[in-house]
């Protein structure tokens, strides 16, 4: 189909969406993203399949997210919208790319939200037994779905926050790691290299599986794209953000990753069955560890709910603002689209209800079928990329103000390295249920929004 000129493209997807975060949110938005509960509990089962090679398995993963964040960022200070890779893939590929990129998106976001509460409820409960746990995550998604209804300030505030907590967290934890792993931290020797000796205790397959566990635990960068559409200078929001993922990842993931290992033995059961975090402070003689590391996990998920409602809401609204959905879920109100919070949050919870009503079909259907999308929403990340790229140099290559390295070379890096993880998870049986469910889900969006599409086109 014919392009647009890009001069008459609009950068973001309405103006009635307020402006209100800061550069200081989005800063803090972006440090947060990184940090997710993924890091502190799903690194655990990692680290007992790879060993001290989970340091390479992160290592790899975070390459490919800083080529994912670097394209992103790219488009989105191109065209900054709450759309974001979505508003990027119509942009580039077509009207059904964005539908199929939105929706699968938001689903995710939303199922994700469900399971947080869940997770979040069950550390509450473990403080408090014999109170519901339906109920904590009923209360959590009240607290949330009114912070995201009133002004995005609100949200912006709630975010700073949690990140500033998470961020003094792991700094705190590096630090105390560094100072063990150097043997200057008192009551403790250093162990040296010892339990860096059997690097992959199981082979290429432990790599693979620390590989893929690892990958899923980078989502949520995603967020700070969208929310720079509703900040006070977009473009310089997001090139800021993107500019300095490289370090973040590399402190925060596999820096941790290997003072974990450097500390722990790997086969220690304490890394599965207590988390990595706690075991590593167990071994400094950090008394009450578990307890902190709880606090921090619960701050961690609390967190993530907020974000991902934020992120389900303005991805739905982005799209029907577009014409791929519900009129209803567009209204704003306050600078707020409000009903796709509210649709955001209720989806959300159904996600909690089937959990407790049918855990082992729909719910684990639902699960399989979210499993690979981070994968898919990255292949259209790229592939819009190397077409928008050729474009902004045409047309107007003065909205180039981040540019993607070594352009086009390192995009199809990215994705031969997103071809291969597809690839390692047809192999494992754990991930090849999910491979297939979510590409089923794919398929299905894709056929309704290329049959949208067609009936646009003739009508």
């Amino acid at each position: 189909m014919p392009s647009t000129p890009v001069e008459t493209r609009p950068t973001a997807d309405d103006v009635s969406l307020s402006h209100g975060l800061k550069q200081r949110h989005l800063s803090m938005i972006a440090l947060g993203g990184v940090i997710g509960a993924g890091l502190f509990v799903g690194s655990g089962a990692g680290i007992a399949a790879a060993g001290p090679s989970i340091v390479l398995a992160y290592t790899l993963s975070g390459l490919l997210v800083m080529l994912v964040m670097r394209m992103l960022g790219e488009m989105s200070a191109a065209y900054p919208s709450s759309g974001s890779f979505s508003a990027h893939a119509e942009r580039a590929i077509g009207p059904w790319a964005g539908f199929t990129a939105g929706w699968s998106f938001w689903v995710l976001l939303c199922t994700a939200v469900g399971l947080e509460g869940i997770g979040a409820a069950k550390i509450v409960t473990g403080w408090l037994p014999g109170t519901p746990e339906w109920a904590w995550v009923a209360l959590f998604m009240v607290v949330f779905c009114g912070t995201n209804l009133a002004a995005v300030k609100n949200f912006g505030e709630f975010e700073f926050w949690f990140a500033a907590l998470k961020v003094g967290a792991i700094t705190l934890f590096l630090a105390l790691g560094v100072l063990a792993v150097a043997g200057v931290l008192p009551g403790t020797d250093s162990p040296g290299t010892s339990h860096l000796t059997d690097f992959m205790p199981h082979g290429g397959e432990g790599l693979v599986i620390g590989l893929l566990a690892s990958v899923f635990a980078y989502g949520g960068l995603e967020t700070v794209t969208i929310a720079a559409a509703e900040s006070e200078d977009p473009v310089k929001g997001v090139a800021s953000a993107v500019r300095t993922a490289m370090w973040r990842i590399a402190l925060f993931y596999i820096g941790s990753m290997a003072v974990i290992v450097t500390l722990v033995p790997w086969d220690s059961p304490a890394v599965v069955e207590d988390g990595p975090y706690v075991a590593a402070l167990d071994r400094l003689d950090i008394p009450g560890a578990d307890q902190l590391m709880n606090i921090v996990i619960l701050v961690a998920l609390l967190s993530a709910m907020n974000a991902n409602i934020y992120g389900a809401s303005r991805i739905g609204y982005s799209l029907v603002r577009r014409g791929q959905g519900p009129k209803a879920l567009g209204r704003v109100s306050g600078g707020v689209p409000r009903i796709a919070v509210l649709a955001s949050s209720v989806f959300g919870f159904l996600c909690v209800l089937l959990s407790y009503w049918r855990p082992d079909d729909v719910f684990a259907w639902l699960l399989n079928m979210i499993g690979a999308v981070i994968l898919v929403v990255w292949i259209f990340i790229a592939v819009s990329q190397l077409r928008l790229r050729r474009r902004l140099e045409r047309e107007a290559p003065e909205r180039l103000v981040v540019r993607m390295w070594a352009f086009p070379w390192l995009t199809w890096v990215a994705l031969a390295g997103m071809a291969a993880v597809f690839v390692l998870m047809a192999r494992e049986p754990g991930t090849r249920v999910q491979l297939y469910s979510t590409g089923g889900m794919t398929l299905a969006l894709a056929a309704v929004g290329y049959a949208w599409q067609r009936a646009r086109a003739r009508s």
